[in-house]
């Protein structure tokens, strides 16, 4: 026995019309995965059968975990071998964790654009050229969210057909390999979160729209529904035995702010706005609203406001262009760390409002005052 044995098991009893109970064969194959000591897998690592849990899965799958390293594949980088939906292939792929983006991009598309972006990357640190007889991405042949976000997470895959499958020596070396790419992926993935803006998320634009309209009538509308700032807490990453700590400084800024505004009528909206910071709309005739404000965060490093301002210019009329093609165009406004001096006058001269922290709490121009934002 060992993981060829395995494969063709589930190939051969997976049945997703027999439901996910435990008396089901396929579900039973895969379930005791975790308790097999007949795979030889490389020290270190363990493996986890996945059939769902009370919906079966469409497309059944196999996770390799690196003991001392990621063990929860809704997040970070995991090996994987995810059989496509009719079980005539299996695929030995390099995944990104899913679930842990639902919140920010939902489970359709803006989901796939982000991950299929940054497998573009994570590719660069693992050769993929170099590998000819590997693919970007299985076909898992299903169209529903899952199985179409598992072919967009996919760095790199070898796939082998589950009616003529290699020999566990080939398996196995086949898994060695993909062990060096989660390596070299893993360490290429730290870097770029280190030196890129703290939420790591990056989209291409999906101009179907990202903003979901607000409904419900004044009386039983919850302001914060849909503010869910990220954790502002500092948060530590090893590199080359070097610890480097990363300040979410623009976490706290966005939530901050829109704990104040709040109060202040508003509704501070960040659940499935990326690539968008915070979008604010008013309580008040809530219904028939459409127009909105786009806020862009920015922290002023070295009390030097100059770089920070140029991204919020840059970025806020970048997501007008692209993100309110076909609606009402939104009010734009930068939020900063602190004071901006004379860039806050030449923001207003090019229609944006600016906001910044103070020692006691927030002031900004005068657009963003006539709005009721910051004390007049």
């Amino acid at each position: 026995m060992g993981i060829r044995d395995l494969l063709s098991e589930v190939a051969s009893t997976y049945d997703r019309t027999a439901g996910s109970r435990r008396e089901v064969k396929g579900q039973q194959v895969l379930r005791a995965v975790a308790s097999r000591t007949d795979l030889a897998l490389p020290s270190g690592f363990r493996a986890e059968g996945h059939g769902g849990q009370t919906t079966p899965a469409a497309t059944p799958w196999i996770g390799v975990f690196d003991e001392r390293g990621m063990r929860d594949p809704k997040k970070g980088l995991y090996l994987a071998y995810i059989f496509s939906a009719d079980l005539k292939n299996v695929a030995l792929t390099l995944q990104q964790g899913i679930t842990w983006l639902e919140d920010r991009l939902g489970k359709g598309r803006a989901r796939e654009q982000h991950l299929r972006h940054h497998a573009a990357k994570l590719r660069r640190a693992v050769r993929r050229k170099e590998n000819l007889d590997w693919e970007d991405e299985p076909k898992l042949r299903d169209a529903a969210a899952r199985p179409k976000a598992y072919e967009a997470a996919s760095v790199i895959a070898k796939i082998y057909d589950t009616a003529a499958l290699p020999s566990d020596v080939t398996l196995i070396e086949d898994l060695l390999l993909g062990i060096q790419f989660l390596r070299r992926a893993e360490e290429f993935d730290r870097l770029w979160w280190l030196n890129n803006d703290p939420d790591g998320l990056e989209l291409a634009y999906d101009l179907s729209g990202h903003a979901a309209k607000a409904t419900g009538s004044a009386a039983d509308f919850d302001p914060l529904a849909n503010f869910q700032p990220k954790d502002g807490s500092d948060y530590t990453a090893q590199i080359s035995a070097r610890q480097q700590v990363k300040q979410r400084s623009h976490e706290d800024l966005v939530k901050d702010f829109g704990l104040y505004v709040a109060d202040r009528g508003y509704v501070p909206i960040t659940r499935l706005q990326h690539p968008k910071d915070l979008v604010l709309r008013q309580h008040e005739g809530l219904e028939g609203q459409e127009r909105e404000w786009l806020v862009e965060a920015k922290i002023v490093r070295n009390g030097n406001p100059t770089i920070a301002v140029r991204e919020a210019l840059g970025q806020l009329y970048e997501y007008r262009h692209f993100l309110y093609k076909g609606k009402s165009e939104p009010f734009l406004m930068g939020l900063f760390s602190e004071e901006i001096g004379t860039y806050a006058p030449y923001l207003e001269e090019l229609g944006i409002a600016s906001v910044w922290r103070t020692d006691d709490g927030w002031d900004g121009s005068p657009r963003a005052r006539a709005w009721g934002m910051t004390a007049t």
